[in-house]
């Protein structure tokens, strides 16, 4: 199948999809109630779009294109609301973070979806455990080779999203001991990870040409990068993010991210190569395992600094940018987290440490996606 065109879009719009938990209010666990909330939400006259995801315990909100991160997060409170009402009128809670605590995944049910079927009868176990919560951001790219230059130099962001997301420090009753437990489930799939280093549309072309010929690929769907050229919007799409507790910390990454975004289009910082990757993997994980503690290997000095240090000199960098296009407050937001060594996964830690009942942690966060005080 032949590579679609890269669609036209406004540079640097926004777009946020956000895959939400639902759980029952008797044990916290995640309950079935997909198909339900897709009925009830079907009343509402909302910007984006409500749907299903992997298993029926699952679902996506997204907002439509919007313009600033506070149009992100106006729309993504709409959303949050009638999904919170519809939650009350079934007995059940809503609850953001990227995993399920303490649920058993051999328990889940894929949603009755054909796409979700062939990847159940592909990836077998996997699928079940893919019940998992992420935030994708799309950013507006001008042109194809736009989005490539974009795609190369936000990679050397990627453990900055990663840590400032994090909130999957809880596995199948355990913790785990990283912050983003979330990001080893997506690995375990074959055509995950980064993407192929093509700096235009018909390099990339050619690799889309050779990988749909072995069979393996039949849409760019099917590839799972941590970020990805999306043709149909005219967007790279990145997909790292643990679902944040608040759409208020959803917004404010999308602001990062369109600031990060409007600094490549438009001051041309710096070129991207290859052995950026060398230590990609390495940081990747360093975020991953230790989130805000982590260590960042700059790949183009192959200087060790705190990632918590270079997330605040890039904040730093792009403030003018985030000023411009109306994210000064979320970049604000998250410079307090960084300065308080604050995310999510910390915040779940803390509550287990004074709880002792991840049930009780779930209850908590569900009352803190409502914007309610936990």
């Amino acid at each position: 199948m032949t590579l679609e065109a890269f669609q036209r879009s406004a540079a640097l719009s926004l777009g946020v999809e956000l895959e939400l938990q639902l759980v029952n209010t008797h044990d916290y666990d995640l309950a079935p109630y997909a198909e339900d909330m897709l009925r009830l939400m079907a009343k509402y006259e909302l910007p984006g779009s409500v749907v299903p995801e992997m298993t029926s315990s699952m679902i996506e909100i997204s907002t439509g294109v919007c313009q600033s991160s506070v149009q992100v997060l106006d729309e993504l409170t709409q959303l949050r609301n009638a999904l919170v009402q519809s939650a009350d009128k079934l007995n059940i809670a809503v609850v953001g973070g990227g995993t399920h605590p303490f649920q058993q995944w051999h328990e889940r049910r894929i949603y009755d979806k054909p796409r979700f079927r062939e990847l159940s009868d592909l990836y077998g176990y996997l699928s079940k455990q893919f019940t998992i919560f992420g935030q994708h951001v799309h950013v507006g790219c001008p042109d194809a080779d736009t989005a490539l230059l974009s795609l190369h130099r936000m990679s050397r962001y990627i453990p900055h999203f990663i840590a400032l997301s994090a909130s999957s420090p809880y596995v199948q009753g355990q913790d785990t001991a990283f912050d983003s437990a979330r990001l080893n489930s997506v690995f375990a799939f074959p055509l995950s990870g980064r993407a192929p280093f093509a700096l235009t549309w018909d390099e990339f072309s050619a690799y889309y040409d050779k990988m749909t010929r072995t069979g393996v690929v039949k849409s760019m769907k099917d590839f799972y990068w941590d970020i990805r050229p999306k043709p149909e919007y005219g967007t790279i799409e990145i997909r790292v993010f643990d679902t944040p507790l608040t759409v208020e910390r959803a917004a404010a990454l999308s602001a990062y991210v369109q600031s990060l975004a409007a600094w490549f289009m438009q001051d041309d910082p710096f070129m991207p190569a290859e052995d950026d990757y060398l230590v990609y993997t390495y940081n990747r994980f360093q975020a991953c395992r230790f989130g805000l503690d982590a260590v960042y290997v700059d790949p183009a000095t192959g200087e060790h600094m705190a990632l918590r240090e270079h997330i605040l000199m890039t904040l730093q960098q792009v403030g003018k940018h985030a000023h411009a296009l109306g994210g000064g407050a979320g970049l604000q937001m998250l410079r307090d987290d960084v300065n308080r060594d604050q995310n999510d996964a910390r915040w779940l830690r803390e509550r287990q440490g004074q709880e002792r009942l991840l049930a009780e942690v779930i209850r908590q966060a569900g009352l803190k996606f409502r914007g309610e005080r936990a």
